[in-house]
């Protein structure tokens, strides 16, 4: 028997491979489960008293651009979501200072997800 460490697309895999002469038939190899992903955030109700900026698709938080406190214009980059191998500016629609950042850097969302709330 020989173990091998095999990597395919950045995940290692540990394989072990045993040569019988009776079979033409692959071996049995064993491999580790990669680590799954976390699940993404669903849409959520809106801190109480605030208004909600949601997600317009569902992707991956790269960066939140305002903190508790902040205040924002219409047009305002509140964070930016990657989605596609793109990423997308999520703005502000109205004016206001944000109340509630509900999402971190590196957190999965699904569309309509509530990103900020503004007061």
């Amino acid at each position: 028997m020989k173990n091998y460490v095999i990597t395919v697309n950045g995940t290692a895999y540990d394989v072990t491979v045993e040569e019988s002469g009776e079979s033409t038939a692959p071996a049995a190899a064993s491999k580790a489960a990669p680590k799954a992903a976390p699940a993404p955030k669903k849409a959520a109700a809106p801190a109480a008293g605030g208004t909600p900026i949601n997600a317009p698709m569902r992707g991956t938080i790269v960066e939140v651009k305002v903190k508790v406190g902040d205040k924002v214009t219409n047009g305002t980059v509140v964070a930016v979501l990657e989605a596609m191998k793109m990423e997308n500016d999520i703005v502000c629609d109205k004016d206001g200072t944000v109340a509630a950042v509900l999402v971190n850097k590196g957190d999965a969302i699904e569309t309509g997800a509530a990103v900020i709330t503004i007061n």
